[in-house]
């Protein structure tokens, strides 16, 4: 789904307005059902992991839930997912604009939950201790050219909404 919401977002940065009435308008409608559909089983074996992971807690450990980073970031991811799948029913976030961008961002709570907890919380999940390791420059890289794309997306989406 975060491929898909780029791929739709440099559709809005690259559409002129022919194009876009054309094809671009109906290319992005088809790959956010899509975006859609795997969001929605990708939130499902989410929660179903979520769920199984406690159950194997509680054979482990004898607790179903110890608020580890891990099992807390995993609960996190599936809120952030909900909230994205839920926008469409909120009157001001139902555009396809704002289904993209923010899934788009919303995978960084999945990176979040697999690779920043590992190395810079400490828990029963994490491999952290001793001196914190410093950010990696993909991070910032990311996260600036995902803001970038956002933008660039704005600004084209704005401009061919207006023009219509």
């Amino acid at each position: 789904s975060m491929i898909i919401a780029v791929i739709s977002l440099f559709f809005y940065i690259i559409s002129s307005k022919n194009t876009f009435d054309k094809h671009d308008h109906s290319t992005i409608k088809e790959l956010t059902i899509v975006s859609e559909m795997s969001l929605t089983i990708g939130l499902f074996a989410l929660t179903v992991g979520n769920f199984l992971g406690g159950i194997w807690a509680n054979e482990s450990w004898g607790r179903y839930w110890s608020w580890d980073p891990k099992e807390t970031w995993a609960f996190i991811s599936i809120i952030v997912y909900a909230f994205v799948l839920h926008m469409r029913l909120v009157p001001g976030l139902r555009g396809r604009y704002a289904f993209h961008l923010m899934t788009m961002f919303a995978f960084c709570s999945m990176v979040m939950t697999y690779f920043g907890v590992n190395y810079y919380l400490s828990g029963l999940h994490s491999y952290a201790a001793g001196d914190p390791i410093p950010v990696p420059a993909w991070v910032y890289i990311s996260i600036g050219v995902m803001t970038a794309l956002g933008l660039g997306a704005y600004y084209k989406y704005k401009k061919l909404s207006s023009s219509k």
